[in-house]
């Protein structure tokens, strides 16, 4: 869409978006760059995509339309295929008696609206809209998917019934193949995998019961079911994930672990297996890793204010450690991942040795450890020493060795980044001692710790209230909110003479687009700073209460801070961070 910049100029000016100092100036700028003044503003970060999109739809008279949490019947967004919507940017949401009004975001794109033109043989009408309107539309395909989905798998489930009349316990390996071959088994693991990427969950759970097998998700951290399929399903559908991930089909007595990657709509998902004998069978769980994950930023991970400057700090050095902590699944990996593409400058050597590898990172060496034929994360780290890196990325220290080892590494030259099983970032000193590495070499070495959960994130749709007195003496002792205030006071979320009592928090509001009224989950995290008072505290070796005390004067803010901080913003509710840091 071509419009003139006196126009566009104009019009800006009339908004009152951008002063006419700035707009002069990045005209003078655009004009030197040969560019058009609303790309050149867009691209400097002056307005957004969508402000600019919106703009010049009313320049030029074309109707925007705002989709976002609309409903539109299938049968109407079905009108154009999914892949022709993705690609092109493209959605129908209202059918007329002789046209077709689509939502697009570049209403010049002729070729996709002469393809639609074609195939409903009806007048397109083009209607401009944001991206974020495009992304609420095209999730609606999915939704129409899920229960299909669950059609066909229990029709599947049905046709399997004669297969196996005895759960399978006493089957051999050739019914066993030709059972991980039956095409309905396929079927159902196939639209199991498609059905659990869709619904953006992290985990999968099969639970073989006294008489039927349980499918749960874990989607933004809780465990959801999914559905129920018949007991004789059972062992054809875990002989099937063993075929894809190389296990062994007639071992059930012992546990194994395998992996295995598919593709779905240009995606690529790997899945990490774990098969444990039960009472009632083999149970299979299945973390999900989606390849496409990286490209996040430390502030879309949730990361701000002095959090924030640390890393950046931290980040500078040549030398050291930077660790981070937390149990299982609270996005320790993905906020390595996201330092080392900040860290990954064609002027350094990057290794890493992993299990598993996650993310593939672009120019970074990346190993995956094998323990069965003896490439542990000690033998991959001895050799990476040796491969001359700058930096070095150790996916977890699990035992002394490797502590040992990765301290080394920091001490002779490397910048390492690695994670560590512990409640808190002061927690991370004691169990370090605990693996036998020496307190002066550790201070010598640690540059910060970061340790963090994840939370859900509320939906758009979310109820304002406020904390009465009762409420606010309760959240005072377990959290400082003097020191959150400060925080917020600091950070100008709020306004220097604001109270508690005008400070808003939120609830979550179930709708369409999230049953719970939650979406996604966001970071909360605390960083500690190895100053000079800590080192001394570790050299006499402080507790880890003692520590979080210390750090706590010198600035550093609490998980629990922090996530009462997201609530005052909007982000997520005090009960989820209650939950997910257990005092």
């Amino acid at each position: 869409m071509h419009i003139e910049e006196k126009q566009l100029k104009e019009f800006i000016i009339d908004s009152g978006l951008i002063s006419r100092a700035d707009l002069d100036a990045a005209e003078i700028e655009a004009k030197k760059k040969d560019v058009h003044l609303g790309k050149y503003l867009v691209t400097t970060g002056k307005m957004t995509e969508d402000d600019l999109r919106r703009m010049e739809a009313y320049i030029v008279g074309i109707p925007f339309v705002d989709l976002k949490g609309a409903k539109i019947p299938f049968d109407v967004l079905s009108l154009i295929p999914e892949p022709i919507a993705r690609n092109h940017n493209i959605v129908a949401f209202k059918k007329n008696e002789d046209s077709l009004e689509v939502a697009m975001l570049d209403t010049e794109d002729l070729s996709a609206i002469d393809f639609i033109k074609k195939k409903v043989d009806l007048k397109i009408l083009p209607r401009l809209t944001d991206s974020e309107s495009l992304k609420s539309a095209v999730l609606l395909y999915q939704k129409s998917l899920k229960a299909e989905f669950g059609d066909l798998i229990q029709k599947d489930a049905a046709a399997i019934t004669s297969l196996s009349g005895n759960g399978g316990e006493d089957v051999s390996v050739s019914d066993l193949k030709k059972q991980a071959e039956d095409l309905p088994v396929v079927r159902i693991v196939e639209t199991l995998l498609k059905h659990a990427i869709l619904q953006g969950a992290s985990d999968i759970h099969m639970e073989p019961l006294e008489s039927d097998m349980l499918i749960r998700y874990r989607i933004d951290g809780i465990l959801r079911d999914a559905m129920v399929l018949p007991k004789n399903a059972a062992s054809g559908i875990t002989a099937r994930i063993k075929v894809l991930s190389n296990l062994k089909l007639d071992e059930k007595r012992l546990p194994q672990d395998g992996r295995f990657k598919i593709e779905m709509n240009g995606e690529k998902v790997s899945f990490r297996v774990s098969t444990l004998p039960t009472y009632y069978g083999e149970k299979t769980v299945m973390r999900l890793l989606r390849e496409s994950a990286a490209g996040y930023t430390l502030e879309k991970l949730g990361f701000h204010g002095e959090n924030l400057e640390r890393i950046h700090q931290a980040m500078k050095a040549t030398v050291g450690m930077i660790l981070t902590t937390g149990p299982t699944g609270s996005g320790k990996t993905t906020t390595l991942y996201t330092v080392l593409d900040i860290l990954n400058t064609p002027d350094v050597n990057i290794s890493t040795i992993e299990d598993p590898i996650e993310y593939q990172l672009a120019r970074v060496n990346q190993s995956q450890v094998k323990p069965e034929i003896g490439f542990s994360f000690v033998t991959g780290l001895r050799t990476l020493v040796r491969q001359d890196p700058d930096i070095i990325m150790v996916g977890e220290i699990r035992d002394n060795e490797t502590a040992s080892l990765a301290i080394n590494a920091a001490l002779t030259g490397h910048l390492v980044l690695s994670t560590l099983h512990t409640n808190s970032a002061s927690g991370a000193m004691p169990r370090l001692l605990d693996m036998k590495v020496e307190s002066f070499l550790l201070v010598s070495t640690l540059n910060i710790v970061i340790a963090q959960r994840l939370v859900r994130r509320l939906a758009e749709k979310k109820e304002k209230y406020f904390l009465d007195e009762a409420e606010m003496t309760s959240l005072n002792k377990l959290v400082d909110l003097n020191r959150v205030l400060k925080i917020l006071i600091e950070e100008k979320v709020v306004a220097p003479t604001a109270t508690w009592k005008e400070i808003p928090f939120y609830k979550p509001i179930g709708s369409s687009d999230a049953e719970d009224g939650y979406k996604g989950r966001i970071g909360i995290h605390e960083v500690l700073k190895m100053s000079t008072t800590i080192k001394d505290l570790v050299m006499k070796g402080a507790t880890s209460d003692t520590i979080e005390a210390q750090a706590k004067t010198e600035g550093m803010i609490t998980m629990l801070e922090d996530g009462v901080f997201k609530a005052v913003q909007g982000e997520t509710t005090i009960e989820e961070v209650l939950r997910v840091v257990a005092e």
